[in-house]
């Protein structure tokens, strides 16, 4: 244990402290001892013992936590924090623009234990409502989340997808005349992105000398395959081959391990042959074209061989905006400005969802607001006709699995959304129990955000899928597709099972800004995967359709 170390331990410790509101006096003791430890000249590990006592404001009390760290390499009063202080809590500390007193805030007052719940707050405009959190607080705090996510490596979708149009543009500006074509995770439209890969026809050592001069680190090197990343801490790949095999290997690079392996075995696909694009593979084998976001499970190929594949929904196809928040709850924009933007953009009607009242954190809505705001309601609808706002609410799923208002109060809505929100830690018997209540509940129209989950931060609350697909396709309960490039739940591998249950998936941007509208694309490209079609997807509804399908949810409640 060196200086360096022994100070950390007391500075996290004293931060701890904070965090969990203890003896303040204490905590800032442990923090001057780090400050202090960190300017001495000499190493403690050197001294005698009984010398460590004497050093100028350490004393008894941090004299003996020094020597035991000395001696034991441990802080034990530090490993008593730690082990009851989050993962997630503890993280926080890494985020530039967030002390000890703002994490207490965070963890204790908005109930948030990691960093993707924080950046989801932050996005639903959740820290205003607490002291000492700022617009301007906000938006640091959002960025640095960002930054710090952006060096762990793996990205989402979203995050990546202007990056690699960027680096793709440039590679295609320097090597003029070669080919660079996307393949991986990318092309298949994943929603999480470990590597960045493209095939080219620009050689191996060509390359590595481009990306050694620009400062990249190369990571791998073998065969015809290289990686590397730059100081973005984005890698990428590259499989080199001649113009000849371009179309094999990106047909092969391009598919899940499953789908290569049934494709393989049962076709006379030729990997050495000569292709002039992808499409001649599949014209060579008889069968339909199979997009790259489709290559993940074995069973596509045979509806390919019979020409049974589903025409597929396109971002063009979102009529409507179909959950999202306004100044009423947590968005940040006025109720008819979130309407104005939707007829400027096109959509045809927008099911205006704001927060329940259980919803304390984000402004939820009492009865009395839900009366002014449906009176609001009525009148925009007179002032922007045809153009149509729906009545909605995005229900707590309370812990006994009730929604959160009387029936006489979901009654007067159009439409009902039911989200858990709370009490995330759940083992899958409380998360199937709340479900279950709330599907079954006849004044339930959809089930939001499924199983809660969080991208690259929460794995979200287990849950038993065929079982909750049954139950929504028995109650006439649509599922929501949570558009948001964090959630995108329900999971896409789960969608081909509710088709066949005859479930309708609605495809939401879950917006609580203007600008999460643009969130609907993402939606569409992971549904896209599950071979989802416009007609299968309640936001791509024309306006009548879906007054129909308002008209049959009531008619539930009866």
């Amino acid at each position: 244990m060196n200086n360096a170390s022994i100070a950390d331990n007391f500075s996290l410790l004293s931060k701890l402290m904070d965090i969990h509101g203890d003896n303040s006096f204490k905590a800032k003791s442990y923090a001057i001892a780090a400050f202090n430890i960190e300017k001495l000249a000499m190493e403690l590990e050197g001294l005698p013992h009984d010398k460590v006592f004497a050093l100028k404001g350490i004393g008894d009390s941090l004299g003996k936590r020094i020597v035991e760290q000395l001696e034991t390499g441990q802080l034990s009063t530090l490993n008593e924090y730690l082990a009851k202080t989050p993962p997630g809590v503890l993280e926080m500390l890494n985020i530039k623009g967030i002390g000890p007193k703002k994490i207490a805030t965070i963890w204790k007052e908005l109930e948030i234990e990691n960093l993707g719940e924080l950046l989801y707050a932050c996005n639903e405009n959740r820290l205003l409502l607490y002291r000492g959190f700022g617009e301007k607080t906000q938006q640091n705090i959002k960025e640095s989340i960002e930054f710090y996510f952006g060096s762990l490596g793996s990205y989402l979708y979203q995050q990546i997808e202007s990056y690699a149009q960027a680096v793709d543009a440039k590679l295609k500006s320097v090597f003029k005349g070669q080919t660079f074509l996307f393949t991986g995770e990318y092309r298949r439209q994943l929603e999480i992105i470990d590597t960045l890969e493209w095939v080219t026809t620009v050689p191996l050592n060509n390359l590595r000398d481009f990306f050694t001069k620009v400062g990249f680190e190369i990571l791998k090197e073998e065969g015809d395959y290289l990686g590397c990343k730059g100081k973005e801490n984005v890698t990428l790949g590259f499989y080199c081959c001649q113009q000849d095999t371009l179309y094999n290997c990106l047909f092969r690079t391009s598919c899940s391990e499953n789908f290569l392996e049934a494709w393989t075995n049962t076709t006379q696909w030729n990997a050495q042959q000569a292709y002039v694009s992808e499409e001649a593979i599949f014209s060579k084998t008889g069968m339909a074209f199979i997009p790259a976001f489709q290559r993940e499970e074995a069973n596509i190929i045979e509806q390919a061989r019979n020409n049974k594949l589903p025409v597929l929904i396109q971002p063009t196809d979102i009529t409507a905006i179909i959950h999202c928040h306004s100044k009423w709850s947590d968005g940040a924009s006025p109720l008819e400005d979130m309407a104005q933007a939707a007829i400027d953009q096109g959509y045809q009607y927008m099911v205006i969802s704001d927060h329940s009242k259980s919803a304390f954190y984000a402004s939820g809505l009492n009865e009395e607001r839900i009366l002014a705001q449906h009176q609001q309601i009525d009148e925009l609808n007179e002032k922007l006709a045809p153009f149509k706002i729906f009545k909605s609410i995005e229900s707590d799923i309370l812990n006994d699995g009730n929604l959160d208002y009387s029936p006489e109060v979901l009654n007067s809505f159009d439409v009902v959304i039911g989200s858990i929100h709370s009490n995330l830690k759940m083992p899958e018997e409380k998360a199937m129990m709340r479900l279950m209540n709330a599907i079954a509940n006849p004044y339930t129209s959809i089930l939001g955000h499924m199983t809660g989950r969080l991208l690259l931060s929460r794995s979200g609350y287990p849950v038993d899928h065929k079982t909750i697909i049954e139950a929504c396709a028995k109650h006439h309960v649509v599922i929501e597709l949570n558009a948001h490039p964090r959630r995108l739940d329900i999971d896409w591998r789960w969608i081909e099972y509710a088709l066949e249950k005859g479930v309708l998936i609605s495809i939401n941007p879950d917006a609580h800004a203007v600008e999460g509208y643009a969130d609907c694309r993402y939606g569409v490209l992971v549904a896209q995967k599950a071979g989802l079609t416009k007609e299968q997807n309640l936001s791509s509804f024309s306006l009548a359709a879906f007054e129909t399908f308002v008209a049959i949810q009531k008619q539930k409640r009866v």
